[in-house]
């Protein structure tokens, strides 16, 4: 019975009047239990405000919902390879990057207005190509541009699609790398010819460039004189002119109008349209503004190729956050040097030992804005000595001999193309003209081996290098005198002394604003 009368007390109608209920009406301590369902109701305009925020959190999610699934289906891939290599498999939050930039000539879709799609078979060819290059702390980056007369080697490389695969080929255009097996032969290209493992690729189209200019508003770029060029229909006065949509991109796919008309002249073009779209951007504070970031994200996503390693917003969204606190001056272009090919004077091939020093600062992580600062040292020479070899004995003096026709090869063990030339000019300015050079097997420590007669030979050449003579060492079998060069000194010309630079190797960084020089023939009058 009296769980009962608990029931009537609490859950009985006041109304009743009986007993229990009524019975406390008038106590203070029901009296606070009695109005709190007056004073629990929440206030209209408490109600309003929590219905504005839910549909704004709504609201926001679903914006953000759409941008997201917008761009990540807007994106494009392929394989980063397409031979053995898998990329380097570093930290894209906090590892060096990088990453190889390519313009498409292809001719289909949008971009059939430029051409035919005959003009541009298979995977098309890479009317651009770009390595950038981001340090791991964030603070520099580097742009090689490769120029596309630029005759290499193409490694061995397999369709994706059609799992055909197509032989190694030498002495071909860079810009042929991708047409047969897709855009990993062109990484694999330039792993090959630099040395590097490349992290990721993005490839654009002409589309991509018409509407990015655009959606920045344009972008400042100098021209020495009044030109136009029929070919590509780029037309400008002279001096400082914003160009975007088909004025960008015939700016920057123009061949003829810059310079002597050549492809060195365009890459110098490209580079300077590129620093200042660099400033722009980073003036108007679009790496900070997800509203501006988006707009450029859409544009650029629905006209972009990339691996499958950068292929999700948030992938894409790193490199943004990356390169938005960077310093502009760190910021250097760069291309590869170069020099007319042997084999035709109208195609160009690595400059050595130019070429070569580039590619080993690249490996070396240098500052190429600064290549003074201090970088990681190269490993400490290996104390085990080949055993065909004995040590150099102490010797008379001997009598002075002509150093032009002594013969002197360079074997190169570093697994560097082209690191042997790069010795063999340093031969050749220390006077020893008899030279020769060959791939050898990889070994970690440079020696210099002599044969019979020619210790006094081997000490000369050995002080050029700069290598110890506890490095110089008789060989019986060797005729002459051989360089044997090893891990410990894939740079420079003098042995221990770190990466060696070319002269003027950064064309400019973003920082600067360079004016083309226009070529000469298709100057026209403002």
């Amino acid at each position: 019975m009296g769980r009962g009368r608990d029931n009537r007390e609490y859950g009985a109608d006041p109304s009743a009047g009986n007993g229990p209920v009524s019975r406390h009406a008038d106590s203070s301590t029901m009296g606070v239990a009695r109005h709190l369902g007056s004073q629990g109701r929440m206030p209209a305009w408490l109600k309003v405000t929590a219905a504005v925020l839910t549909v704004l959190v709504v609201a926001g999610l679903g914006f953000a919902g759409y941008w997201y699934f917008r761009l990540q289906s807007n994106i494009t891939t392929a394989p980063l390879n397409a031979g053995d290599s898998n990329g380097s498999g570093t930290n894209d939050f906090t590892g060096r990057m990088q990453i190889l930039i390519l313009g498409s000539d292809t001719r289909d879709g949008k971009n059939s207005e430029y051409g035919g799609v005959d003009e541009s078979t298979g995977y098309g060819k890479a009317d651009v190509m770009m390595l950038m290059d981001i340090s791991a702390d964030n603070k520099r980056v580097s742009v090689i541009s490769f120029p596309r007369d630029l005759l290499v080697d193409i490694p061995q490389c397999t369709d994706p699609e059609t799992k055909q695969a197509y032989p190694a080929r030498s002495g071909i255009m860079i810009n042929e790398a991708m047409a047969e097996a897709g855009i990993g032969c062109a990484v694999d290209t330039v792993n090959q010819l630099t040395g590097l493992e490349v992290d990721h690729f993005m490839m654009a189209d002409f589309n991509a460039v018409k509407e990015l200019s655009n959606t920045v508003g344009g972008v400042d770029v100098c021209i020495s004189d009044a030109v136009y060029d029929p070919d590509s229909q780029l037309r400008l006065p002279a001096g400082t002119s914003a160009v975007q949509g088909e004025m960008a991109l015939a700016f920057l796919r123009t061949r003829h109008a810059f310079a002597d008309g050549g492809d060195l002249g365009r890459i110098r073009a490209q580079q300077g349209f590129l620093s200042s779209l660099t400033r722009k951007i980073k003036d108007d504070g679009t790496l900070s503004d997800p509203g501006k970031m988006l707009k450029i994200a859409d544009v650029v996503t629905q006209n972009l190729t990339v691996d499958e390693g950068l292929a999700s917003v948030p992938s894409l969204v790193t490199i943004g956050n990356r390169l938005k606190d960077i310093d502009i001056s760190k910021v250097a272009f760069v291309a590869v040097p170069t020099t007319p090919a042997v084999t035709d004077v109208n195609r160009l091939q690595v400059a050595e030992p130019a070429g070569s020093q580039l590619f080993t600062a690249l490996r070396e992580d240098v500052d190429l804005t600064d290549p003074t600062a201090p970088t990681t040292p190269s490993p400490a020479p290996s104390e085990t000595a080949s055993p065909s070899a004995a040590p150099t004995e102490t010797a008379p003096p001997a009598a002075p001999y002509d150093k032009a026709i002594q013969p002197v090869t360079v074997a190169n063990g570093t697994g560097v193309t082209g690191r042997a030339q790069e010795i063999v000019q340093a031969l050749l300015a220390g006077g020893f003209a008899q030279t020769g050079q060959f791939a050898a097997a990889p070994v970690e420590q440079s020696v210099i081996y002599y044969g019979p007669d020619f210790a006094d030979v081997a000490a000369d050449v050995a002080a050029v290098l700069g290598i110890p003579a506890t490095q110089v060492l008789l060989a019986p079998a060797i005729p002459g005198v051989q360089v044997y060069l090893g891990t410990d000194f894939m740079s420079g010309t003098a042995y221990g002394a770190g990466v060696t630079l070319p002269e003027d190797i950064v064309n400019q960084t973003a920082g600067d604003s360079v004016c083309q020089q226009a070529n000469p023939v298709l100057i026209v009058q403002d």
